[in-house]
């Protein structure tokens, strides 16, 4: 795209959404969060919908980690710039993390893809921006204190989108952040949390779950260890129909990689309650045993449909898919993955599935992926002032990573400019949105009071 052309798709652009109006918030008239929820959870295993509750009735920022369904809602009719891109969908600064690249190297990256599909660049930034404002206020800082997290967040992905512009593609492409980046950032003591926090991801392996979540029968075959509810035996599915899903899901990944795993068997497998907005969902550990006794360990969780698309009204896509092939939500959730990080897991792949029986049998799809491959997180509310503030500027940065993969990032660039009203009008946005999410943690605090919804804390 030429530089006349950019200029022209960044004017118009600002005549669909003037940049003062990313300051202003639209609520719909009619809003009912709660029932927001309650419809999300008519898919959703029943025994479990409490549990979820639950954990969002922790604090107004595990609320907002659960309620991605509520702000697509929210953004759904608001005036949009127009410029789409891969959209991680639920951007919020608790979904960053270490994990494994396939050199065995830890990086840093955005790390939860459910929501991911096509959807307007300042959606993510949005939900970034709100989740630093309420993740300050739940830090107990001070709203001006609050709203200065939310512009540097705002300026760091401005600034970075920009710079990016400046690289070729393939440039972008390899651009990645290790756990030295991450440590420069925060800073001194900062540095001896993410030391902490890199030193416990990179004890998460499968040799782990191994020692901790298995044990094995008086024949000598290894066997998931009960925990529940969090993690027990179902019978959703036979050992023998898994192994026809397992060989589909082989077929979804690399060839290296399905050489790899056709060396291991499915030796069993155990529902696990995940998250905070995935609970209830269908999310599977799954026990593979190679021809050396060697364990590997895998999770099939179920990919419902992005809530960009259920609630926010955008098209049911697979990002960067042009082959016309049949949607699958799993295939969307890992082909996102792919693209919005720097280094994905070799492991990521996809199948569809089938759950009840008869006539209320429907069909599932699923993402299978590595499980705690080396993961681990910097927990917002164990950070200082400072800390906190660098660590919002550094997810936003990666943000705009993602977003500088796409061949609209060039207009986006353009369309922030360099001005510093960005950051306010930014911060000016999430600062609203803090408030009417309270106002929605409030509510469900009221449902569940009055029995409208079921909730089980502590767990």
């Amino acid at each position: 795209m030429t530089q006349a052309r950019i200029r022209e798709a960044a004017k118009a652009a600002r005549g669909r959404l003037p940049r003062a109006g990313l300051a202003v918030l639209q609520l719909p008239e009619e809003r009912d969060p709660v029932g927001i929820l309650e419809r999300q959870h008519d898919s959703r295993l029943a025994d479990l919908i409490p549990v979820r509750v639950g954990r969002m009735l922790q604090s107004p920022f595990a609320f907002y980690r659960g309620s991605a369904a509520i702000m697509a809602s929210d953004l759904a009719d608001a005036p949009t710039t127009g410029i789409d891109v891969v959209s991680c969908g639920d951007a919020h600064i608790s979904n960053f993390g270490f994990y494994a690249s396939p050199e065995r190297e830890l990086v840093f990256d955005l790390n939860d893809f459910d929501e991911a599909g096509v959807a307007p660049w300042e959606w993510d930034l949005r939900r970034l921006a709100a989740s630093v404002h309420i993740g300050g206020r739940d830090n107990g800082l001070s709203e001006d204190d609050c709203r200065d997290a939310v512009q540097h967040a705002a300026a760091s992905y401005q600034q970075t989108i920009r710079e990016f512009c400046e690289l070729s593609a393939t440039e972008r492409y390899f651009t990645r952040i290790d756990t030295s980046a991450v440590a420069k950032r925060l800073g001194k003591t900062g540095a001896k949390t993410v030391k902490r926090v890199s030193a416990k991801a990179r004890g998460r392996t499968s040799a782990q779950v191994l020692r901790k979540l298995t044990t094995r029968t008086a024949g000598g075959k290894a066997r998931i260890v009960d925990q529940p509810p969090i993690l027990r035996h179902v019978e959703h599915a036979s050992l023998e129909e898994l192994k026809g899903l397992f060989a589909q899901y082989r077929s979804t990944v690399r060839e290296d990689i399905a050489y790899l795993l056709a060396q291991y068997r499915l030796v069993d497998y155990a529902l696990r309650v995940v998250g905070v907005g995935s609970v209830g969902t269908r999310c599977y550990l799954l026990a593979l045993e190679g021809p050396g006794g060697d364990m590997l360990f895998l999770q099939a969780k179920e990919a419902q449909r992005s809530v960009l698309t259920s609630h926010g009204g955008r098209a049911a896509t697979i990002p960067g898919d042009e082959s016309g092939a049949e949607h699958s939500e799993g295939h969307r959730v890992v082909a996102a993955q792919r693209i919005l990080q720097a280094n994905s897991d070799p492991f990521l792949g996809w199948i569809t599935g089938w759950a009840g029986e008869n006539t209320d049998r429907r069909r599932v799809d699923y993402y299978w992926r590595q499980f705690r491959d080396m993961k681990g997180s910097i927990e917002p509310d164990t950070l200082d002032k400072d800390q906190f503030t660098a660590y919002s500027g550094l997810c936003a940065d990666l943000l705009a990573r993602a977003h500088g993969q796409a061949p609209a990032a060039a207009v986006i660039a353009a369309y922030l400019g360099s001005t510093e009203r960005i950051a306010e009008a930014t911060a000016k946005w999430a600062a609203s949105y803090a408030d009417a999410a309270e106002d929605d943690y409030a509510a469900l605090e009221r449902a569940v009071k009055t029995g409208r919804m079921p909730a089980e804390t502590g767990v």
